[in-house]
């Protein structure tokens, strides 16, 4: 028995040795969590219930060259209703007229909204949806209606924001303005000046803390941000606006008439390399009528240009010293033949024997090919050299991303054939963009200075300047000055008498080259043909303010009208002649900040005048949109717009009194 009894004495003392032990563990563990990982734990309980949430910036906005809106960040805002923030008494007070006041202005019954409302409180609902996409006019409306005027945690008035980009003059020029996004793959990509620019455009993020209610949901904590975001710079674009919706118009409707796959038009300043307008159309499908700005053709696309580029050889020619203008070459019943591969002209039987400076008029693929070949056979790398110092072998070296390659055959490489040069004479077997050749065009209409194409000429802080962009020279004389004149005499001669003279006018001159290539000649036995047709010059001819380009690609070959001339050449005379006739001088702003310097005073005068204490909101209703921006900037209160134009509506009203980080909407007309 005692025995026994000794047994039973042994495990209560093992469970009570356990016992201590385990007592010892678990106070060990606690004593861990609360002084050794208690931070830790504590921040990882916080973090899973209060956790800063980013606000992103508002995007800088572009601008054209004439102050009109291109692109620009709209605040867009959805209302929710935490219906267990307000107390029983406030809730009771306010529902009726707050349900009234949202069927003012959202459209639906009182009823509906007042149901909606009671049915949340009851409910608990934390997250009910009471309006979605407000403007901030309607969003500051809302924000004054009884019950969510007393906050969000008296009023339980939840308020979430995000910004859209909107283009406020539709798809004109759509491809080149751009995009931003981000890829299913979750990396960042975008195209044109939005994407090039981003670094001025974004902005910083703020940060809003929020907190986790039911159902995963959160909602912010408090009425002010922790961090408020800063938006981006803005960028003035060398877009014209006026220019751009000719260019445009004029290219959709030659398009949709000869039922083309696609084509571009760039209009460019002369003197400066300043874009004034680039279009960019093509259809989705085949069988589509419609067409849309999908790829930036005018930059991307290297394709084989045909005639237009014959001026390479009068700029190698002339220059050189090889042949003259007025040298007499035999096109030889319009066919040449150089190792098995003929040569033909687009006019049947030739045109006899005619000067060098008539075959670059009447576009003779013959006298062009012997001039070329007869003075650069035996050195043809001589001619390959010209091309390259005019820097047609490099791309333009442009801000966007996805600029085509150019191609041009060099001496002794694998693609070297002993008919290259003869090819490369009349625009086959090289490669460039019509950016590329228009860029060439330009150069002799400048008098042999060849400058980079420019797309944006600031970036500005409102009515601050941050960055300018000045002209930029590829090559300060291409050839000389007795070549530049003979240049362009023989181009203005094309419109009057020559491959373009379905295009002249004794009203208004012009200076151009026309160019048909066919493309595709070789795949499926030449089933797959098709052609590209262009027309690139200058106006007015005798002192030219700018140069145009006209590419159209696969146009309706049916009525045999599928010549640069008939296709190309149509835009090019209409773009010329509307800018010239029906827009007025005024239209074009040479420098933004003179005009803004110019309106200080203005400015000066109306602050005085509408803000003499300088504690309240001035009327700037009929103003201009960018002299109101720089106006209330000027008085530390930020502005958001919508439009373009004048200002037609400002969402505080006048006389209103100024208070700290204050924002206003223009509305421009």
């Amino acid at each position: 028995m005692a025995v026994e009894d000794k047994h039973i004495s042994y495990r209560i003392y093992l469970v009570a040795f356990c016992l201590f032990l385990m007592a010892l563990a678990i106070t060990f563990k606690l004593t861990k969590i609360q002084w050794v990982e208690g931070d830790h734990y504590r921040k990882l309980a916080k973090e899973r219930t209060v956790k800063n949430f980013v606000i992103p910036a508002n995007k800088g906005n572009i601008y054209s060259a004439d102050g009109s809106l291109l692109a620009t960040s709209i605040p867009n805002y959805n209302i929710r209703f935490d219906a267990v923030a307000p107390k029983g008494e406030n809730f009771e007070e306010n529902v009726r007229p707050l349900a009234d006041s949202l069927s003012k202005m959202l459209g639906k019954p009182s009823s509906f909204y007042h149901s909606q409302l009671r049915m949340a409180r009851a409910n608990k609902n934390r997250y009910l949806l009471v309006a979605r996409d407000l403007s901030y006019t309607q969003y500051m409306k809302i924000k004054s209606f009884p019950l969510f005027n007393l906050g969000a945690n008296k009023g339980g008035m939840i308020t979430e924001q995000e910004t859209v980009r909107e283009h406020p003059i539709g798809k004109i020029a759509e491809r080149t303005i751009g995009y931003e996004r981000i890829t299913p793959e979750g990396k960042p990509d975008g195209k044109g000046i939005e994407w090039s620019f981003r670094k001025y455009l974004n902005g910083k993020d703020g940060k809003v803390l929020k907190q986790k209610i039911a159902k995963g949901q959160w909602k912010p904590i408090r009425d002010v941000n922790e961090v408020d975001p800063q938006d981006g710079y803005d960028v003035i674009s060398t877009i014209d606006v006026y220019i751009q919706d000719i260019a445009h118009h004029a290219l959709l409707k030659q398009l949709q008439e000869f039922k083309a796959e696609h084509g571009c038009v760039i209009v460019m300043e002369t003197k400066t390399g300043k874009i004034r307008a680039i279009s960019n159309l093509g259809k989705l499908k085949e069988s589509d009528s419609t067409y849309f700005e999908t790829t930036n053709y005018a930059i991307a696309e290297s394709h084989e240009p045909g005639s237009t580029f014959k001026l390479v050889d009068m700029i190698a020619l002339l220059d050189d010293g090889k042949v003259d203008t007025s040298k007499v070459y035999d096109s030889r019943g319009g066919i040449v033949e150089y190792r098995g591969k003929k040569v033909r002209d687009s006019h049947e039987g030739g045109y006899g024997k005619i000067s060098l400076g008539r075959g670059f008029e009447v576009s003779s693929n013959t006298v062009l090919v012997q001039a070329v070949y007869e003075n650069y056979k035996n050195n043809p790398k001589e001619f390959v050299d010209r091309i390259d110092r005019m820097g047609l072998n490099k791309p333009l070296g442009l801000p966007f991303q996805g600029e085509g390659k150019p191609y041009i055959p060099q001496p002794g490489d694998k693609h070297w054939s002993a008919i290259s040069l003869p090819w490369m004479a009349f625009g086959y077997g090289v490669s460039v963009t019509p950016l590329q050749t228009l860029t060439l065009y330009n150069a002799v209409a400048n008098n042999g200075e060849m400058v980079k194409p420019q797309f944006v000429s600031e970036i500005k802080e409102w009515n601050k300047t941050i960055k300018k962009y000045n002209k930029e020279v590829i090559n300060p004389k291409i050839c000389s000055d007795e070549t530049v004149k003979k240049l362009k005499a023989v181009l203005e001669n094309v419109v009057k008498r020559g491959t373009g003279s379905k295009l002249y006018s004794k009203d208004f001159s012009m200076a151009g080259k026309t160019g048909t290539a066919q493309a595709n000649y070789g795949k499926n036995g030449g089933s797959e043909k098709h052609y590209i047709s262009s027309f690139v010059g200058f106006f007015p001819a005798e002192n030219p303010k700018y140069s145009c380009i006209v590419v159209v690609h696969k146009p309706n070959t049916s009525g045999n009208n599928y010549y640069g001339a008939d296709v190309a050449g149509p835009v090019f005379k209409r773009v010329a002649q509307k800018i010239f006739t029906d827009a007025p001088s005024t239209n074009e702003i040479k420098n933004l900040n003179k005009k803004i310097a110019k309106q200080e005073k203005a400015y000066k005068v109306y602050e005085d005048k509408s803000n003499a204490d300088g504690k309240t909101i001035p009327n700037v209703k009929g103003m201009s949109g960018m002299d109101a921006v720089a106006l209330l900037e000027n008085m530390k209160v930020k502005v958001k717009v919508i439009g373009f134009g004048k200002v037609k509506r400002q969402s505080i009203q006048p006389g209103s009194a100024l208070s700290k980080n204050q924002i206003i909407i223009l509305e421009l007309s």
